[in-house]
């Protein structure tokens, strides 16, 4: 595997470090647990969006582009870092932003992400839950190609092949760590939705063989959809890398219990999830990825899922900015 071959620019502060959350374990009485920080990759607070972007932008970059076009839910982590990254490369970045909440608080609507979209110079614009958010990324792109702009379209998520090299890297990166560290990795848990992050892992981790049990959160899906998406995905990023032979359906897994009633919605375990975090080791946790992540790893503990001679790597993709968008789901609203 040859990742060298792929145009990448260097945005994020890497390799990220990998971490004990010895408070946590000790709480919790199960595994060992330990933490990859994907939040301190250090493009506009940080997140696991960077990683993707390294990719991206350098394609982008390569087609000469002169404006980058991108969408996500109202608080995306992804268009933050899409922002700040055109901002740091000299594009502009035209943002769509898709009510996929209902929630109308100027907290939510205007702060968080929504604030720093705009503070990185992005043009920020609103589409109606249920939009299809790809033809209307097409149909911008295509009118600032009127305008003799050249424009370049990235997926919500930057979860496409390229996209996803990000994170076939980030499992070389911890792969290294961990044999650096002397630490047997046993399972490695993240929050999945649009897909790139958890398929980009799955391939790095099968085409380094690795018996490490990847295990996604699901925060949007049902688990047959989540699963197909992440599936399908890696198997494109597999071709692209050139590698031979398939991908064993078996090397994605998703649990989607944690959704609660929609993505971004709070639910009770992502609020103590959060809080604990917060509260016992420092780490700031998301409303949206992390924190229902968190909250899942933290129920399998509970329920014996997860045992006691096993090392738990947590993957934290970042996203703390969007907590401020939620100050009263998280009980911290000012009287």
């Amino acid at each position: 595997m040859d990742l060298a071959r792929f145009p990448r620019i260097r945005l994020g502060h890497l390799p990220t470090p990998l971490e004990p959350l010895d408070n946590l374990t000790r709480l919790l009485g199960g595994p060992r647990l330990w933490i990859k920080r994907d939040d301190c990759t250090g493009l506009s607070t940080g997140g696991n969006k960077t990683r993707k972007l390294e990719y991206l932008m350098a394609e982008a970059q390569a087609q000469q582009a002169d404006v980058v076009i991108t969408q996500g839910a109202t608080q995306s982590n992804h268009a933050r870092q899409t922002a700040a990254a055109a901002a740091k490369l000299g594009m502009h970045c035209h943002i769509l932003l898709e009510d996929r909440t209902g929630y109308t608080e100027p907290e939510y609507t205007d702060n968080g992400n929504v604030l720093l979209d705009r503070l990185h110079g992005a043009t920020v614009e609103r589409r109606a839950g249920g939009s299809n958010m790809q033809a209307e990324m097409e149909a911008v792109a295509a009118k600032l190609s009127r305008e003799g702009r050249r424009p370049y379209v990235i997926p919500g998520g930057g979860s496409n092949p390229v996209g996803a090299l990000g994170y076939v890297n980030a499992a070389l990166e911890l792969l290294n760590q961990s044999v650096e560290m002397g630490l047997r990795i046993d399972v490695l848990v993240h929050g999945t939705g649009s897909a790139g992050t958890q398929a980009g892992l799955v391939a790095g981790l099968q085409a380094m063989n690795s018996a490490i049990r990847l295990l996604g959160i699901g925060v949007r899906a049902p688990r047959d959809k989540q699963e197909g998406m992440v599936y399908d995905l890696a198997c494109r990023t597999w071709a692209l890398l050139g590698l031979r032979g398939e991908l064993p359906r078996a090397a994605v897994e998703a649990n989607c219990d944690y959704v609660g009633s929609g993505y971004g919605l709070p639910t009770p375990g992502m609020t103590e999830a959060v809080a604990l975090l917060a509260r016992t080791e420092g780490i700031l946790l998301d409303p949206v990825y992390s924190g229902k992540a968190m909250a899942g790893l933290i129920d399998l503990v509970r329920k014996g899922q997860l045992t006691p001679d096993q090392n738990i790597v947590f993957l934290h993709t970042g996203g703390s900015a969007a907590l401020f968008g939620y100050p009263g789901a998280l009980g911290l609203q000012t009287p």
